[in-house]
């Protein structure tokens, strides 16, 4: 069974994780963009995706420690 306190520290660092890495990419790429080095769109596309992955692996990580 999966207490409250799991399911609050998964919030809690996928959110923190996610908007880390997503904040990231976004600032370093839009700063390239704006530079005219267009190859910073390549950060810029990504950023929330792959932050909301960050916490797609963190629940499945929580799933497997429960599973054991």
């Amino acid at each position: 069974m999966v207490t409250r306190s799991e399911i609050l520290v998964l919030g809690l660092t996928a959110g923190v994780m996610g908007s880390l890495v997503g904040g990231l990419m976004l600032g370093i790429g839009l700063g390239l963009v704006v530079n005219n080095v267009h190859a910073g769109w390549v950060l810029v596309l990504p950023a929330a995706p792959a932050g909301g992955a960050l916490g797609y692996l963190l629940a499945r990580r929580l799933a497997r420690q429960l599973g054991e």
